[in-house]
């Protein structure tokens, strides 16, 4: 103990140098103020004693575990952040047998599964890297916490990882940040640093092997944001279809938010492109989606099946194009199929079941994109802690290294941290778009959702594998 104690000393004298060091250095997402998390957090302090009815034995362990959120739960982003913590509460609140019971504000709310107490401290990051480390240094120095969680930008993450988590050594459980690289890089990558959701790589191993595999696209042109997570998704899929024999026919990084999107499209026609990826965030897909609506593209865009909030604007696009939506107009208006790394129609099993009924009723919607690996990733710290026993992070990260998670709405044993970089592996789905059931449009609230699975890609499958020249990580 007198390590660590000495470690989150030391952070606490080096966090303002390293702030200033690393200022503009978060791939894209460093803007934003710096903020004290216990000035700017309301506590609301909140209880939830629920029986242990779904786990059993807690293993023997009992006492409290200290957990800061860092998530974006205000702004232009903020549903990131709150479908993250809806999806780590669903994952508290099953392993108690209950609904999930925290909300996605700033301050103190606890978690009774059987003996334990998760006291979670959450922190509102906004979405930047300066933020997310501030508010991080700030939970490791002020509140002691046992564990980090959270960031829903790469570049917070990143940044979190290698100048507060490693530094204190404090167990983080990254996510829903998606760059490959944050369990890739050898710099970002540690034996404290922990992802059960999905990553770039998941996302490029499963839809582009789909895409070289199944369909006839032979050329393909690849977009991307010029941040960490724009260029992992390029990367992921410029290696992936080529291995496949799949040629690249260009590729182009532009600004998040980017507009001028018709004379780019028109270089890919002019590059000979039977295909598209879109490595973008809600920022620029609108954008992008437009001009190749309103255009007269031969080409097909793939990628990966984003959140609501970006099937509300595509789905509102294709309206206005093809008016009432059927499943025919919508197959042959060349988008799809994308990759999905969870959505609530792609799983049938009893905790997904569980998950979806017990989400829509505390949350009013179905779970999204990112909820199924931070519902995991709430799962995995209570295994952690009742196969270990203990209740001390550092004790919580021994039992997460090659754990496989019992409990996911993927299924039982559907993710497995890999022990040469602590990413979980899951299986992946790849679907169609098709128009939003009735049962569904008031809790997904977007004109097109995910049709059934076409492909699943298994676990093995979709992440980097370990002699991979890509994976710089070696744990």
């Amino acid at each position: 103990m007198s390590e660590r104690i000495t470690r989150r000393r030391t952070l606490a004298a080096l966090g303002a140098a390293g702030i200033t060091g690393l200022a503009g250095c978060s791939g894209g997402n460093g803007g934003g103020t710096e903020t004290d998390g216990d000035t700017t957090a309301a506590d609301t302090e909140t209880s939830s004693d629920m029986d242990g009815t779904t786990t059993g034995s807690t293993g023997g362990a009992s006492g409290t575990v200290k957990i800061g959120v860092l998530q974006p739960i205000s702004g232009d982003l903020q549903y990131y952040g709150q479908q993250a913590l809806w999806g780590f509460s669903s994952g508290l609140g099953y392993k108690a047998g209950g609904e999930p019971p925290l909300t996605a504000e700033t301050g103190s709310q606890t978690v009774t599964v059987g003996d334990v107490d998760y006291e979670l401290y959450i922190r509102d990051s906004q979405f930047s890297a300066d933020t997310a480390q501030t508010l991080a240094t700030n939970l490791v120095t002020d509140e002691e916490v046992d564990m980090l969680f959270g960031c829903a930008s790469s570049g917070a993450a990143t940044r979190v990882s290698t100048t507060v988590a490693q530094q204190a050594g404090v167990p983080y459980m990254a996510g829903p940040a998606a760059s490959a690289s944050l369990t890739a890089d050898s710099e970002s990558c540690s034996d404290m640093v922990f992802r059960a959701s999905e990553n770039t790589a998941m996302d490029a191993r499963s839809g582009g092997k789909y895409v070289a595999q199944e369909s006839d696209v032979s050329r393909v042109f690849l977009f991307g944001a010029d941040y960490s997570f724009g260029r992992a998704v390029v990367n992921n899929y410029e290696q992936v279809l080529t291995n496949e024999g799949v040629e690249i026919v260009g590729k182009r990084f532009v600004p998040q938010g980017y507009s001028e999107w018709e004379g780019l499209l028109d270089n890919a026609v002019e590059a000979g492109a039977e295909g598209i990826v879109g490595g973008f965030t809600v920022a620029t897909l609108p954008s992008l989606f437009t001009t190749y609506l309103q255009g007269d593209y031969d080409f097909t865009v793939f990628g990966g099946f984003a959140t609501s909030i970006t099937n509300n604007v595509v789905g509102g696009l294709l309206q206005n194009q093809l008016g009432e939506l059927t499943q025919e107009k919508l197959d042959g208006a060349g988008i799809g199929p994308f990759t999905t790394r969870y959505h609530w129609n792609q799983y049938d099993n009893e905790i997904n079941s569980a998950f979806v009924d017990g989400y829509v009723n505390a949350y009013g919607r179905v779970p999204d994109l990112f909820t199924s690996g931070t519902f995991t990733a709430a799962s995995a710290i209570v295994q952690g802690v009742e196969e270990g026993g203990s209740t001390e992070g550092a004790d919580i990260a021994e039992a997460l290294r090659g754990m496989t998670v019992a409990d996911t709405p993927k299924g039982t044993d559907a993710y497995t941290f890999q022990e040469y970089n602590n990413q979980a592996r899951s299986e992946m789905t790849v679907a169609n778009v098709a128009p939003t059931a009735d049962e569904w449009s008031d809790s997904w609230g977007a004109a097109v959702q995910p049709s059934e699975p076409v492909a699943r890609i298994s676990a093995d499958g979709t992440t980097i594998p370990a002699d991979s020249d890509d994976m710089g990580c070696s744990l």
